[in-house]
């Protein structure tokens, strides 16, 4: 069974002006409106023609509206709507596919047509262009969000060249050049904000509606619309590696990625119609041998009959529109499937791993707590953040946001002990910082009050004695509890927490969390082994939610891999299944509903389409049924299924 394909790519060509009507004292039609009322022109004129033709017949209005007159009536009725599907299937037929929907529509009205069944020939047609027409729509409606997502797509760079700033196609700017972005233009390129603060709205990428205000030297993603003021910005990654060109080109791709029930759908009809069209056949013909009164009309009509109802068009047209309606509610939720069959295996997951830093808490170090013990805490800090200043370390970074404009004293041969700290001078000191092992390894007396400390603590010593520590905690996200409490509403058995940080903040946080099992100071091995054991269990699905590079093994091996999109690596995401644009875990539970609504839906069509078909099947070949519940069987069902799958579209989720 063939199928007119919709093809995400061909949205590339559509141009986006932008540009807005002038109102000049007259009504003016866009060329959208124009071209939606000639598409619909054909179907119109054939209702219109059969409604006046069918009235005719019944009050017998005309007694000249007999013989050649009326079936030349019919004809014209006929051929607006009829033209196009027979133009189809011949085509089909000189590429050596004879079986399809366009053959078995074209067969039953032309044969209505030669038993004289003119009316019922012309309805046939005319409903199966409306269910065309329909599936059009409502294929349109739900690419209503990638168009949202191409219509924020740049096409212009103001860039810092020759000591101006021109405008330039985003595709020749290079790394590490400096853009201008002003109000109400869209972000080009992904970069740093080097302007004090920035406001923007980012719904095309992330789905959510509140403006996303950031600080200098944060993160600005490409397809963002500045809100608040003209803003400079430093490109990290060129155009075709921007956060919103790899969105594109994940959801134009998605659609590529069948699930198992769309291909068995397409693979069934392929062997499904031609046994239909011979069982057709049979039905005209072998009842000869069998039947006393056999007239070749009569049956030739239920062979009719029966090509229209057996017609899989609610199938082939629903299901893959219910998937595509599925990705679509994703990506309007900030939620990008990678394809349909990630939709299916969202529903069979019962056990969610995740890593903890930068998937339920924010990844961003924070000072907790300052215990100086033989210096005031701002010498204290002066002489830890001279250590610091000379470390790449995120922990380092932390520290330096004490003071803004760092600290008054220098270190000088600061050198770097491996796993344990940095040694170096600071003022004519020896200055210690780093764990418990650095200061043990010399010789340094560490108080036993921080023994008990879960969180990451930072120790020094100053001439050789202990000065102090300060301890660095990770921050959970504001709906990490939330995320926890959906994800076990959703129906998820068991939730795990697996992470490289060390085992006792580990522990803490999933105490917090009330996640059942976890552990930590796991290597990114580690992870997938713990991963590789649990999918061992019986009836196990795996989802794996994640955000770094050490991430990418076990999210490639589990069932279901989930990367965090906003601050998770290129590598997390390239590997993983499903991206959660906004970084928010609460969004997993969220992933699993659409995905269980979705396949909810597909089952229902498939579950409308034959029984209804089955009841009409056994009816027609009995004589029991009409071309116009054949009619229904068919294109009635095919539209129920499109709503239904519709209902996609606008269903909301809490």
């Amino acid at each position: 069974m063939k199928k007119k394909k919709v093809n995400l790519r061909d949205l590339d060509t559509q141009e986006h002006s932008g540009e807005h009507s002038h109102d000049d004292g007259h009504n003016h039609s866009s060329p959208e409106e124009i071209s939606n009322f000639r598409t619909y022109l054909p179907a119109i004129f054939s209702f219109v023609m059969l409604i006046v033709g069918i009235a005719i017949d019944y009050f017998d209005a005309f007694p000249f509206f007999k013989g050649w007159i009326r079936i030349l009536w019919y004809t014209v009725a006929y051929i607006p709507v009829g033209f196009p599907v027979i133009r189809e299937g011949w085509k089909s037929i000189l590429n050596g596919d004879f079986f399809t929907e366009f053959f078995l529509m074209s067969i039953a009205t032309l044969g209505a047509f030669a038993i004289g069944e003119y009316p019922e020939g012309v309805a046939v047609m005319l409903f199966y262009a409306v269910g065309e027409l329909f599936q059009n729509a409502a294929v349109n409606r739900a690419k209503g969000n990638i168009k949202a997502l191409l219509d924020v797509r740049p096409n212009e760079a103001l860039v810092y060249r020759d000591n101006d700033f021109v405008s330039v196609n985003p595709e020749t700017v290079e790394i590490g050049e400096k853009i201008q972005v002003r109000v109400g233009e869209k972000v080009p390129l992904d970069g740093i904000l080097l302007s004090d603060k920035g406001s923007f709205n980012t719904a095309a990428l992330t789905g959510e509606s509140k403006p996303d205000t950031i600080a200098k030297g944060d993160t600005v993603f490409a397809g963002s619309i500045n809100l608040d003021g003209v803003i400079e910005v430093e490109t990290t990654k060129e155009f075709k590696d921007s956060s919103i060109a790899r969105i594109l080109d994940m959801v134009q791709n998605a659609t590529a990625r069948k699930s198992k029930t769309e291909l068995f759908i397409r693979k069934f009809a392929r062997i499904y119609t031609p046994i239909v069209v011979f069982l057709a056949i049979g039905l005209t013909f072998l009842p000869y041998f069998f039947v006393d009164d056999y007239v070749f009309r009569d049956w030739l009509y239920r062979a009719l009959i029966f090509l229209v109802i057996s017609c899989p068009c609610a199938l082939v047209i629903s299901i893959p529109l219910g998937y595509f309606g599925g990705l679509g509610a994703a990506s309007r939720n900030g939620i990008l499937f990678k394809g349909a069959s990630f939709l299916d295996a969202m529903t069979k997951v019962n056990t969610v791993v995740m890593d903890k830093t930068g998937t339920v808490t924010k990844g961003v170090f924070k000072i907790k707590e300052i215990n100086s013990i033989t210096f005031e805490e701002a010498e204290f800090m002066k002489y830890l953040m001279a250590m610091e200043e000379q470390s790449t370390h995120p922990i380092a970074k932390a520290i330096l946001e004490y003071k803004a404009d760092g600290s008054d004293y220098e270190a000088t041969n600061v050198s770097e002990v491996a796993g344990k700290g940095l040694k170096g001078t600071v003022n004519g000191k020896t200055v210690l910082v780093g764990n418990k092992a650095l200061m043990t390894s010399n010789n340094i007396e560490v108080p036993s009050e921080t023994d008990g400390i879960v969180e990451s603590i930072v120790m020094v010593s100053i001439d050789e004695k202990f000065a102090g520590y300060l301890t660095i905690a990770d921050e959970l996200k504001d709906d990490a509890h939330q995320a926890i409490k959906q994800i076990r509403d959703a129906g998820i058995s068991k939730i795990i927490m697996l992470s490289g940080d060390k085992d006792s903040i580990t522990q803490q946080v999933a105490k917090e969390l009330n996640i059942d099992w976890a552990k930590g100071g796991l290597l990114p091995e580690d992870k997938l082994n713990e991963v590789e054991e649990l999918k061992k269990q019986p009836d196990t699905k795996v989802a794996f939610i994640g955000d770094g590079i050490n991430d990418a093994p076990v999210l490639a091996a589990s069932g279901v891999g989930i990367a965090m999109g906003g601050l998770g690596s290129d590598v997390a995401i390239e590997t993983a299944d499903v991206i959660i644009q906004t970084d928010q875990p609460s969004k997993i539970a969220r992933a699993i509903q659409i995905g269980r609504s979705t396949r909810s839906i597909v089952w229902q069509n498939i579950g409308l389409a034959f029984g209804v078909k089955v009841i009409v099947l056994i009816l027609g070949a009995g004589g029991l049924a009409t071309m116009w519940e054949a009619v229904f069987a068919d294109v009635g069902v095919a539209l129920l299924a499109i709503f239904n799958a519709v209902r996609l579209q606008r269903m909301t989720w809490s």
